[in-house]
């Protein structure tokens, strides 16, 4: 076994050469950036990003190339140091790595959680109904779903809530492509914008949160800046809404049973997290977790309360049988909270994984040290924080705010802050900047499009522009 190992070594060492590195001390990391190895992990991640880019053409999964991407970096650091004797270091910073990511996990797999069984009890279709059943003028409807978008955002995924509200403005704006183009741009800002200022709002200020740079209560401090970043550009688009009303529609949707006493229960879960995190100082995935108890206790009640639909008789299942097999029965169905977790976004959180993998295996090659010290050395921490907005309009939020934290620059509390605003809201620039466009662009079936949030980047830009002034000026005692 050990003459295999040396073998394959071997084999690694005649496509590395190592001749040019220096053996490091004891425990301390090698600078690879200038390595064949390190040469190999950019172009494997940067070739990962490139499908995970051209994912609605290619139509691969971004999880695939991205986990792909992070096994290719890893192995190749694992054969360095082994050959340099130290297997230890990388094996230590994997691990830590992935304990990083569980903690992520389980705290995202029990908000998801209770996002789909929010979904499955009608709540957000409850709402679309109630809000197309108003009889609301164009601009009225505009304002509403924007504002709705905001603050539904703060607790809840920014793409579910896009898709929630773009549902209503494509019922009533159907016969004008105006109305939806317009009131699309506003909800990808409303819900960007919204999920920037609680740590449950987003997953780069959930990281944020759990990396300890701020503490829970620290991000409402963002709410104002939030507020400015989607009310100035709403204010511009405002006037090219047509001022009319569409016609009334009537839709009548019903909650099932137990859906407001699940929306109390993920409340209590978010307040058992921050109990557990600002109290007992224990990670808040831990007090998601014991969150994920209480729908599951719940679940049991609906299951042990549930009422079997009355027989039909066979004359009437003939009868209508083509509409069983398009709509579920009517009534109410067994909860079963194991299907909630069987419905979680894997794709996505197998992509983080990647993402959490692929940037901290460029922070061990020494990659983000040297872009660290040109960005918060060199051009300042307010220049860069401004500038990791704007590159989360063209990469995705998530790498962009883990690889700062892996740089873990001294920044000031009013500087965590600022980077936590712009790579939140920075992905508004455009619509490919964040999931909510992404996702939209597909819904609209071409009424929302690259180029109609393009024409309204001005706008936009001005909003974030605000907010970071409105941060600066109310929040200056935190600098």
């Amino acid at each position: 076994m050990v003459l295999k190992q040396k073998i394959l070594l071997a084999f690694f060492l005649a496509i590395f050469p190592l001749t040019a590195l220096a053996i490091p001390a004891e425990g301390q990391a090698l600078d690879l950036t200038g390595h064949l190895v390190g040469y190999l992990a950019i172009a494997a991640f940067v070739l990962a990003y490139i499908f995970v880019v051209l994912e609605e053409v290619t139509e691969l999964k971004k999880s695939k190339p991205m986990m792909l991407a992070a096994a290719i970096i890893w192995a190749a650091i694992a054969v360095v140091y082994n050959l340099q004797g130290q297997p230890q270091l990388a094996e230590d910073a994997v691990r830590t790595l992935v304990l990083d990511y569980g903690e992520l996990l389980l705290f995202l797999i029990v908000s998801i959680t209770y996002v789909n069984a929010l979904e499955e009890r009608q709540v957000f279709e409850a709402v679309r109904a109630w809000l197309v059943s108003k009889g609301l003028g164009y601009r009225s409807l505009f304002w509403i779903t924007g504002i709705l978008a905001f603050f539904i955002s703060s607790i809840s995924n920014n793409m579910t809530t896009a898709m929630l509200m773009t549902a209503v403005v494509m019922a009533v704006g159907k016969d004008n492509p105006r109305f939806v183009a317009l009131s699309c741009v506003n909800t990808v800002v409303a819900v960007n914008a919204g999920g920037a200022f609680c740590p449950f709002g987003d997953i780069t200020t959930l990281m944020v949160w759990q990396q300890h740079k701020v503490t829970f209560w620290g991000f409402f401090v963002l709410f104002v800046p939030a507020v400015i970043n989607f009310v100035l550009p709403a204010a511009i688009m405002h006037f090219a809404i047509p001022d009319a009303r569409p016609a009334e529609i009537k839709d009548v949707t019903k909650m099932k049973r137990g859906a407001k006493r699940i929306v109390a229960l993920f409340l209590l879960t978010i307040a058992t997290a921050v109990v557990f995190s600002n109290i007992l100082h224990l990670p808040a995935a831990v007090g998601m977790m014991a969150g994920l108890t209480y729908i599951q206790f719940f679940g049991y009640y609906l299951h042990i309360t549930h009422r079997e639909e009355p027989e039909v008789p066979t004359e009437l299942l003939e009868r209508h049988e083509e509409e069983e097999e398009a709509e579920a029965p009517p009534g109410e169905e067994r909860f079963d909270i194991f299907q909630k977790l069987a419905q979680l976004e894997w794709d996505t959180l197998l992509f983080f994984y990647g993402v959490v993998l692929c940037v901290g295996g460029l922070d061990f090659l020494g990659y983000l040290g040297h872009v660290s010290q040109y960005l918060y050395g060199e051009l300042g921490a307010t220049p860069a924080n401004i500038l990791v907005g704007i590159a989360s309009a063209f990469v995705d939020n998530i790498p962009v705010m883990f690889a700062i934290l892996s740089m873990n620059p001294d920044l000031s509390m009013g500087q965590w802050l600022l980077v936590t605003l712009t790579a939140g809201v920075g992905g508004s620039l455009l619509s490919v900047g964040s999931a909510a466009g992404v996702a939209l662009m597909g819904q609209t079936r071409g009424a929302y499009t690259f180029l109609s949030h393009l024409k309204w980047m001005p706008a936009i830009a001005l909003g974030y522009a605000g907010s970071i002034v409105a941060h600066f000026w109310l929040n200056a005692a935190l600098f």
